[in-house]
């Protein structure tokens, strides 16, 4: 009879899990003590976590999902253990191409916006694994710098949801070959866990007692224990403290090495042994780009963390103030931009993504542009273009009520971080640096909370309506402009003064305003043209010898099409 009511739970666990909302419920408070055991490549887990039913029903069923290498041990409500089954499910939102999923009846149904506090814990290994990018034909020598995360004895590095599991999520499955499914998945999950507090205890023990152990983690650099104890002999020990509130777009991260601690306020610099060199170009980088985003974005108001990867071909990755990048034979201009965005964010906090990544993105380009010119800048943000280039194709085909990303509210990286650089570069050719800077001294995060906020700071900093501005580029994605020159009508008045009259059409759902230059014989003159969305606008410049070439954008405004966008005048 025991083993035949086994079978019913077991049934009906696996039937419900079958008709499960797995989006239901959203993790708004973490708190979590986790053990790392290096040479085990191990992890043990215990704490708490808050889930609040998002749906619009009641639920008591809720699917709590883990790496598919950790194992679910424990799953308490008020103190009492709750049923669960625990079972695979495929997802490429973990690195190994699967979760550990426990399906946990509560003890009662919980109200739409109501929540619960579980005590859980949960144990296993990290071990380096490309299972997701290797299955779709991504080469093994690529997949692995790409997907470094891993618990090992030298080197430590692990990235949460997106990457690795390591702290319980709820989401429905993503497939990498399922064209945006991952991507998709994962801002879904970004968005509702945005306000979301995550509390973490960190602590590491190795036996490699004669070395001194770095325990890094995200938003903002710990306190670290930079001294191996001997309690009990023969282990070392390290422990730091980290907290996201709100956790926002970032992805906590945490990482242990034997660094190398090259430190100075307001820069957390870990190099591991042997690439002091590389390290050393973000020292000798550190005064000049202060000096830059001070300008720009005021003083830093806290530090920034840039540590050392194992791996010198591993993809860099950010997670709020901390940079890991391999230092490596580090490029000296690399340093300072990677220096400047960093001390952006420590100079200008914003829960909103497009403000708080795409500030920084541009910082970037304008401290380029100090170093090496205008084009120099602009080939930094062309970078940029082809992260969001193919979606917003995607979308200007698509009917016009589509939604598509709009800036305000997107957790898509390639919005929020490239499409967002290029419009605070159009803003700023908008209405100048001077009073760019002014507005930005003005940002108040707290304040952030009407969608108008930044544009009110705007209008009010520049005295232009850019309301048009907004409405296209942040407030929805209407996708982007497509410029070309519907005519051109070069004339010379009777006293030998040459004029050409141009009229710019805009095939794009999105107006901006475009800088337009006009070779002549001899040299070339540049203007600015507002063309707003699918429309025409008409200027006349004057042009000191004879026209032969017309050139549409300097790639300062994202366009669908640059094919178009150069006229050429026939010879006289």
């Amino acid at each position: 009879m025991k083993c035949f009511a086994a079978l019913c739970l077991l049934y009906f666990c696996a039937s419900a899990a079958s008709a499960l909302d797995r989006e239901a419920f959203t993790v708004t408070k973490y708190d979590l003590e986790i053990r790392l055991e290096p040479e085990q490549q191990r992890l043990g887990a215990r704490g708490k976590i808050s889930l609040r039913n998002d749906s619009t029903q009641p639920q008591r069923v809720v699917a709590l999902q883990l790496s598919s290498s950790l194992n679910w041990r424990s799953i308490r409500v008020a103190g009492e253990p709750v049923q669960y089954v625990s079972q695979p499910y495929s997802s490429d939102i973990d690195h190994t191409g699967a979760l550990s999923e426990a399906v946990v009846t509560l003890p009662s149904a919980i109200k739409p916006k109501d929540s619960v506090e579980l005590q859980i814990g949960y144990e296993g290994v990290i071990t380096a694994d490309a299972t997701r990018l290797t299955r779709i034909g991504v080469p093994e020598a690529i997949a692995k710098h790409t997907s470094w995360d891993q618990i090992s004895p030298l080197f430590t590095a692990v990235r949460g949801a997106g990457y690795v599991a390591w702290y319980p999520i709820t989401t429905e499955s993503a497939d990498f070959s399922e064209g945006n499914s991952l991507f998709e998945v994962t801002d879904r999950w970004k968005a509702r866990a945005a306000k979301s507090e995550f509390k973490l205890i960190l602590k590491v023990e190795s036996n490699r007692s004669e070395e001194v152990l770095h325990l890094l983690c995200g938003t903002e650099a710990p306190e670290l224990t930079s001294a191996a104890v001997a309690e009990p002999p023969g282990n070392a020990s390290a422990r730091a403290e980290c907290e996201w509130k709100p956790l926002g777009a970032v992805t906590p991260m945490f990482a242990v090495a034997s660094y190398v601690d090259l430190s100075k306020a307001p820069l957390k610099l870990f190099s591991l042994p042997g690439h002091e060199q590389g390290a050393g170009k973000y020292a000798n980088a550190l005064e000049p780009a202060t000096a830059f985003v001070t300008g720009w974005f005021g003083p830093a108001k806290g530090s920034v963390t840039i540590a050392d990867f194992a791996d010198p071909h591993a993809a860099p990755f950010e997670s709020g103030t901390m940079l890991l990048a391999s230092m490596a034979g580090e490029d000296s201009k690399l340093a300072g931009i990677n220096l400047v965005h960093e001390l952006v964010h420590a100079s200008l906090p914003s829960a909103k993504p497009w403000v708080y990544e795409g500030l920084a993105h541009f910082a970037e380009a304008m401290y380029r542009q100090e170093q090496g010119g205008r084009q120099a800048a602009l080939d930094l943000l062309g970078l940029h273009r082809a992260a969001f280039l193919d979606a917003e194709k995607e979308y200007t085909s698509a009917p016009s009520e589509s939604k598509g990303q709009p800036l305000i509210s997107t957790f898509d990286e390639a919005y929020y971080r490239s499409k967002a650089a290029y419009v605070w570069w159009m803003l700023r050719d908008l209405v100048g640096a001077e009073a760019l800077k002014t507005v930005i001294a003005k940002y108040r995060a707290a304040d952030d909370i009407e969608p108008k906020y930044v544009e009110n700071l705007m209008t009010n900093g520049s005295k232009r309506d850019l309301a048009w501005f907004f409405d296209d580029w942040v407030y929805h994605d209407r996708g982007l402009p497509d410029f070309k020159v519907q005519s051109a009508h070069p004339w010379t008045t009777e006293k030998g003064v040459h004029f050409v009259t141009v009229t710019l059409e805009n095939a794009g759902r999105a107006g901006a305003e475009v800088p337009l230059t006009v070779s002549y014989d001899g040299g070339e003159i540049s203007t600015r043209l507002e063309v707003r969305a699918n429309s025409t606008t008409t200027t006349r410049i004057e042009v000191p010898g004879t026209p032969t070439r017309i050139l549409i954008n300097d790639g300062s405004v994202p366009e669908s099409d640059l094919s178009n966008n150069v006229f050429t005048f026939a010879a006289p």
